[in-house]
């Protein structure tokens, strides 16, 4: 018996995540493909039906009826079930991996978990990054992580071990091991620096952000 599949109209953008949807994702079921397509907001992503990737957080999905309609709402199409019936390109491809280590970049992230999110294979993904960006997904993320690290010594007052938690490094001495090899310098240090030079140069303070997105750049396109 064939399953009954709702109706959707092309016009409206979004449509209603139903439960038959849902199954149909859980389920990878192709009898549905060109019927739907579901996005995923903690990714970017959007895929097929089909497609064999781990399943997403439901709360995550939205649904179009088209592919055309995902990629206006910004999201990339999917490396592994590609819905557009295009390859994406490993530039497209990588900006996804950054984007979810810029916003996630706080929690445990393994080669294989981001893999996962990226809808790729580990060896493929590390590979494609590191010819795309010249440095590691994992090196990548240490490197955001001391960035952000970086900020919160300028901005707040939380202790060093608190900051190494904020910006998933939880162990101090590694956290401060890191710190230094990244920058050269200790995070007690790097704080205390930017408080003279702030008091010497009192306009200095609204350019801290700015200056860490220099440092950010320097860094990532380190080899």
């Amino acid at each position: 018996m064939s399953k009954r599949r709702e109706s959707g109209t092309s016009s409206s953008k979004e449509q209603e995540l139903t439960e038959e949807k849902w199954q149909a994702i859980l389920g990878n079921d192709p009898s549905y493909d060109g019927h739907f397509f579901y996005a995923v907001k903690s990714t970017g992503i959007f895929c097929r039906p089909s497609c064999k990737s781990k399943a997403p957080k439901r709360e995550n999905v939205r649904i179009f009826a088209s592919a055309t309609q995902a990629l206006q709402e910004q999201f990339r199409p999917c490396k592994r079930c590609k819905p557009t019936g295009e390859r994406l390109p490993d530039e497209e491809w990588v900006a996804v991996m950054t984007a979810y280590i810029d916003r996630n970049y706080s929690e445990p992230i393994s080669l294989e978990f981001l893999a996962e999110m990226c809808h790729g294979s580990p060896y493929h993904l590390h590979r494609t990054f590191k010819k795309v960006m010249a440095i590691t997904p994992t090196e990548y993320l240490r490197r955001t992580r001391i960035a952000r690290a970086r900020q919160y010594l300028v901005q707040t007052d939380q202790s060093i071990a608190e900051i190494g938690a904020m910006v998933g490094l939880p162990n101090t001495s590694y956290f401060i091991t890191l710190f230094k090899r990244i920058t050269g310098g200790t995070p007690a240090g790097y704080r205390q620096r930017n408080k003279v030079q702030q008091a010497m140069n009192p306009d200095m303070e609204g350019a801290n952000d700015e200056t860490e997105q220099e440092y950010r750049l320097l860094d990532n396109c380190e080899t």
